[in-house]
C-alpha cells in the first residue's frame, strides 16, 4: 500500500515536470531595434563640430534672464528663468589637426548671434573658449599654439543666452560661425 500511494504522487509530480518542460521550449519573441554609429575623419590642417551648442531646457520667467554654458558643460541662470532638470545642455565640441607647437588663430563670425523661434528671437553673446586659461572669443583672433605632439587638438565652446520676460515658449535655433587659421 504505501508502494502505491507514493507511484502516482510521483507520476503526478513527473507529469507537472514534463508540462512545464515543453513550455519552457517555445520559441521566444525577438525584435530589431536599428542603432547608428558615427565617425569623423579629420584631415591635417583642418578641424570639424563634434557636438553643437546647446542651452538645454529653461522654464521662462516674468522677467528676463540669462542661461550660460561654460565650456567645461556647467549651466547657470540669472533672473527669471529656470533651468529645467537634465535639460540636455552642452556647449560645442571642435577638434583638428595641425603639428605640435604650431600657432592657430580662432575667431568668430560675429560677437552676437540669435536664435530664432516662435517667439521675439534671443540673444546669445559672450562666446568663451574651454583653454588654459578659457578666453572669450570675439571676431578679433586670438592666437593659440597645438601643445599635443600629435597635433591633434579638441576645445569646447560656451556662451550666454539672453532669455525675454514671458519668452514665447518653443524651439530657437541659430547659426554661428567659427574660423581657425594656421600659421
Amino acid at each position: 500500500m504505501i508502494w502505491t500511494n507514493r507511484f502516482p504522487q510521483r507520476a503526478a509530480t513527473a507529469s507537472l515536470l514534463a508540462a512545464f518542460a515543453t513550455l519552457a521550449v517555445q520559441p521566444a519573441h525577438a525584435g530589431t531595434t536599428p542603432g547608428s554609429a558615427e565617425i569623423t575623419i579629420v584631415r591635417p590642417l583642418s578641424f570639424v563640430i563634434d557636438d553643437n551648442l546647446d542651452f538645454g531646457t529653461v522654464v521662462r520667467g516674468t522677467t528676463a534672464g540669462t542661461v550660460t554654458i561654460a565650456p567645461t558643460g556647467t549651466r547657470t541662470q540669472t533672473g527669471g528663468v529656470a533651468l529645467a532638470n537634465g535639460g540636455g545642455h552642452k556647449p560645442a565640441s571642435f577638434a583638428g589637426q595641425g603639428t605640435f607647437n604650431q600657432r592657430v588663430d580662432i575667431s568668430l563670425g560675429a560677437n552676437t548671434i540669435f536664435l530664432n523661434g516662435p517667439g521675439a528671437p534671443m540673444r546669445v553673446r559672450d562666446f568663451v573658449i574651454g583653454s588654459t586659461p578659457t578666453a572669450v572669443l570675439t571676431t578679433t583672433p586670438l592666437r593659440f599654439q597645438i601643445a599635443a605632439p600629435t597635433g591633434i587638438f579638441a576645445f569646447p565652446v560656451g556662451a550666454t543666452l539672453e532669455v525675454a520676460a514671458n519668452q514665447a515658449p518653443g524651439s530657437y535655433t541659430g547659426n554661428w560661425s567659427i574660423t581657425l587659421n594656421y600659421f
